[in-house]
């Protein structure tokens, strides 16, 4: 089971195990036993409910409410029994005195059959219908088969109701899950909210976007509308207020801070037009007296409209959820970070967020400072690394274990004066991950992100066989590096079976691709035609990467089209063979080698060239190694040429990219000649890889990662 997941699970078993207990126990004993542990609660919460400091801060691409209003009223409805359902009509006539429409969610397979009618009715007056669960029972969020099934009949409500949004029972919720439904919005959370059953809050007062599955559409995902204000059940039956008061102080900060002022009331509970009240129930002036401060203290100053049209509003620019408050935030790399695509992604992405991000990562350069701020991230390069010399398995463990050795020290230090709440570990190696041994032992949550999975990569690099004494011991580390690890990261989906088999249990791992970055990786207009027609490969020199390949072919294309040059960016250790073979072949001066060069630098001088080759050797670790660079020529508009490999088969297909077979030099010869010719066929992959990109991009991920870390932060709060 996910730890993410934990809360809700514990939650939900308790509400399963309430409703089983529920006739044993009489109704008001169960009040008053949940009204001693709600004033327990309020005790413990004064710091942080009704108001928590930090929710106020907007999204960073917030750009205000619609007309310039200063903020929103959205009013909701969950109606739970037939007493609810009979007194929807007297909460719809005292909300139109007012001036006011709401949303009223049902229960599609409760104790109660909403009738057809009312639904018209609702909505021929200007009021929306949402799904409120299915049955309300505490079982949606059981497992994920049971809400795989459940949410099936969701779906079909939704579509026979014309509804576009949904509400969980009990306010459970798992983001990633809910993109299951077919809905608009969702509003199963709340901004804080310590009385709820699930009282991990989402800290905003702000509707946010969740992206959808990212096999779907591209404009797949939904908008989270969390609930600020109160509950009435809570407010007047758990903690007894006995004026709106609280609900007041709360609107008056929210409209300061131009958040969204989302209420949640229950017709259960009201008693209308001066009946007695019940044990269990409140007046309907409560209600009234709400809608008429909000319409005489602040008219003319909000945008009052339904759930449907906030989130038809700000699908228009997808929100990003903010943090409430920054975070302390590790990432650990043998690597340059300047360089280092999947690195910066990630730690500007939590940069972005408010959170005080540092990266212990190579120095390339003897000019590079030890320490600088890069976008927003703290970037401290603890060791040098001038130069390459891994023909050696032992020089290159000693390298290793050195930068094991001194970022562990760095971190420990750093740690102490602030300690980390996250720590993000990049392979290889495997056992890098120990350098947050301090860390760890203090608290924080520890990820493991494999860039590329070690036994098979050593492997392939050094030539070893896989019974080689060597490759036994890495798979040993991989396994206890795994299990150092609160949570893994695979760099692609081949990879998930094999090393689930042998490190890590499934629900410990998911899987990040080297998604583009499309805010870098964007097409550049030309000055002009150039003559020269420019191939490139950007990456690592290695192996299994085919570049004597490509060289190759290079040679038996430069006969047939002479104006072309093969431009190669990057370091390996398999560099002096290639500049030796460009030398053997003649090819000094159409083969040029270029050193790698940082993010922003090498993603212009991919979109000024021609073609994009990626030969990695499919009987190698090429065979299942993810190429973040065959995305990034795609978003850049150049069309690409790659080896026939099972990663790429799987990621790809002859309409985005031309496939020739792996380590055939005739067959990448004919590959390229063909797509620099061939116009049509040029301007044809363009256009659809372009589209293929924008789907696998970035920016689609980026939320699934953030979400990842807050249910990892959540845990290690909790």
């Amino acid at each position: 089971m996910n730890k993410p997941m934990l809360v809700s699970t514990i939650a939900s078993t308790a509400v399963l195990a309430y409703y089983f207990l529920k006739p044993m126990v009489p109704q008001r004993l169960r009040y008053v036993l949940r009204r001693g542990v709600a004033n327990l609660i309020r005790r413990r919460s004064t710091a942080s409910w009704p108001i928590k400091p930090g929710t106020e801060r907007p999204p960073a691409n917030w750009p205000g409410w619609p007309g310039g209003k200063q903020f929103a009223i959205v009013l909701t409805h969950d109606v739970e029994d037939q007493s609810g359902l009979d007194r929807c009509r007297s909460l719809m006539e005292m909300e139109e005195r007012h001036g006011f429409h709401s949303c009223f969610n049902f229960i599609p397979e409760g104790d109660y059959s909403v009738p057809q009618e009312l639904r018209q009715e609702l909505q021929q007056r200007g009021f929306e219908v949402g799904i409120h669960d299915l049955h309300h029972d505490g079982s949606l969020f059981r497992s994920r088969e049971i809400f795989r099934n459940q949410a099936e009949k969701i779906n079909g409500y939704l579509n026979e109701w014309q509804a576009q949004g949904f509400r969980a029972g009990f306010m459970f919720h798992n983001l990633d899950w809910q993109r299951d439904l077919k809905v608009r919005y969702d509003a199963s959370t709340f901004d804080v909210d310590p009385f709820e059953p699930q009282p991990d809050g989402v800290n905003t007062i702000f509707p946010f976007w969740v992206e959808g599955h990212q096999e779907d559409a591209h404009d797949s995902g939904y908008v989270e509308l969390p609930y600020t204000l109160v509950q009435d059940s809570t407010l007047f039956l758990l903690l007894r207020e006995p004026t709106i008061d609280l609900w007041k102080r709360k609107l008056d900060w929210v409209a300061q801070h131009g958040g969204m002022v989302l209420v949640n009331v229950h017709p259960d509970y009201m008693a209308f037009n001066g009946a007695t009240l019940g044990w269990n129930q409140v007046p309907d002036s409560f209600y009234g007296e709400l809608l008429e401060y909000m319409r005489s203290e602040y008219g003319g100053r909000y945008w009052h409209a339904l759930p449907r049209e906030v989130a038809e509003y700000c699908t228009a620019f997808k929100p990003q959820r903010p943090r409430s408050q920054s975070r302390h935030v590790c990432m650990i790399t043998h690597s340059f970070y300047e360089s280092d695509n999947r690195v910066i992604r990630y730690a500007e992405a939590l940069a972005r967020c408010g959170d005080v991000v540092d990266v212990y990562a190579l120095r390339a350069r003897p000019d590079l400072p030890r320490e600088e701020r890069i976008n927003g991230v703290n970037v401290i390069r603890v060791k040098d690394r001038f130069g390459k010399d891994e023909k050696s398995k032992w020089s290159y463990f000693t390298r290793l274990l050195k930068f094991l050795l001194i970022a562990g020290w760095a971190v420990s230090r750093r740690h102490w004066r602030r300690p980390y709440e996250l720590v993000h570990a990049h392979n290889v190696p495997d056992f890098v991950v120990f350098a947050a041994s301090l860390p760890r032992l203090s608290g924080a949550r520890v990820i493991l992100d494999i860039h590329d999975i070690v036994p098979e990569f050593f492997a392939s690099k050094f030539r070893a066989k896989d019974t080689s004494p060597w490759v036994g011991v890495l798979k040993f580390v991989e396994r206890v590096s795994a299990s150092f690890a609160h949570h893994v990261i695979l760099a692609n989906h081949l990879w998930v079976d094999r090393y689930v088999a042998r490190s890590a249990p499934r629900d410990k791992c998911s899987v990040f691709i080297n998604n583009v970055d499309r805010t870098v990786f964007r097409p550049v207009p030309r000055v002009a035609p150039s003559e020269t027609k420019v191939i490139m490969f950007p990456g690592g020199l290695q192996w299994h990467q085919g570049l004597d390949i490509a060289i190759r072919a290079f040679e038996k294309l430069h006969s047939r089209l002479p104006g072309i040059e093969f431009h190669i960016y990057g370091d390996g250790n398999m560099k002096p063979e290639l500049e030796k073979l460009v030398k053997d072949l003649g090819l000094n001066g159409s083969v040029q080698f270029f050193a790698p060069l940082p993010l922003q630098e090498i993603a212009a001088a991919m979109a000024h060239a021609d073609l994009g080759v990626v030969p990695k050797r499919a009987d190698s670790f090429g065979n299942e190694a993810y190429s973040t660079k065959i995305m990034e020529f795609m978003s850049l508009g150049v069309p690409v040429v790659i080896s026939n490999t099972r990663i790429d088969r799987y990621y790809f297909n002859d309409s985005v990219v031309r496939f020739f077979e792996s380590g055939n030099v005739e067959g990448l010869t004919e590959a390229m000649h063909e797509v620099l010719t061939n116009e049509q066929l040029r301007s044809e992959m363009v256009a659809r890889a372009s589209a293929y990109a924008a789907r696998h991009s970035w920016e689609r991920r980026m939320n699934d990662y953030l979400l990842l870390v807050d249910s990892l932060c959540a845990v290690r709060a909790r």
